[in-house]
């Protein structure tokens, strides 16, 4: 299967600027996205407790299958592209994967210390699998593998450094053209959220375009110490290809 280039499939862990850049994208006027499709499915699958479990369930087609034959399929609104935004933590191991070879497929990574604290703010006790630093890894890994080259990664502080260059450059290596449209967007709630943005999607609800470039690291301490740390290697394996 050769990837499409009019489909983008941005793979990262939560807190990673991942809603932001769907809104960015969706502003282009010529770009269908997908919240999180497979959080359903991921669900009801693995029966963990996530906020707003039941609603998300209810919301979505519960069959990866299923799922995955529609990201392939017609694109919505007739549009020219499709963002699909995904988390790595919810392509679990017993989840068919082959509909990723039909997508071109971009990795989203932040720095553990950033997601940690983000994370703690909205989930109490986060765990490695709760952060998709460790699936992101693999699933790039095994994108490399079928292509034979390393996909796309961007990083979000490099994004909030400087949102024109950071997209401009990103599209460029889309094969797509940038579009200034990319950095403004309504403010409030839109219309493609997940059923689950009342609980995760205030602050970006808030905004109009990115936020301004990040300041120091937070300073984590115990567990949220250790566990940006037990994150850290796989975050630097996928710096380290960043074009």
């Amino acid at each position: 299967m050769t990837p499409d280039p009019h489909r983008i499939a941005m793979w990262s862990g939560p807190r990673n600027l991942s809603t932001a850049m769907m809104y960015a994208f969706a502003a282009r006027g010529d770009c269908a996205v997908v919240d999180e499709p497979f959080y359903g499915a991921y669900l009801a699958a693995t029966g963990i407790d996530h906020p707003m479990k039941q609603a998300v369930i209810a919301a979505q087609d519960n069959d990866p299958l299923a799922v995955g034959r529609a990201l392939l399929g017609p694109i919505p609104q007739e549009q020219s592209l499709y963002y699909q935004k995904h988390m790595t933590l919810h392509m679990i191991p017993a989840f068919d994967r082959s509909f990723m070879r039909g997508l071109t497929n971009v990795f989203l990574i932040r720095h553990p210390d950033r997601v940690v604290a983000s994370y703690a703010k909205k989930r109490e006790a986060p765990t490695l699998a709760d952060i998709g630093f460790v699936q992101q890894a693999e699933l790039f890994d095994q994108v490399a593998d079928w292509q034979g080259n390393a996909p796309h990664v961007i990083d979000s502080g490099d994004i909030r450094a400087n949102p024109t260059k950071a997209l401009s450059d990103l599209c460029a290596r889309l094969g797509i053209a940038f579009s200034p449209s990319m950095l403004h967007w309504p403010i409030g709630p839109k219309p493609y959220d997940g059923v689950w943005a009342p609980h995760w999607y205030g602050t970006v609800h808030n905004s109009t375009g990115f936020e301004d470039p990040e300041g120091p690291l937070p300073d984590l301490t115990g567990h949220f110490a250790d566990l940006a740390a037990a994150a850290m290697p796989y975050y630097s394996h996928l710096r380290a290809f960043l074009q």
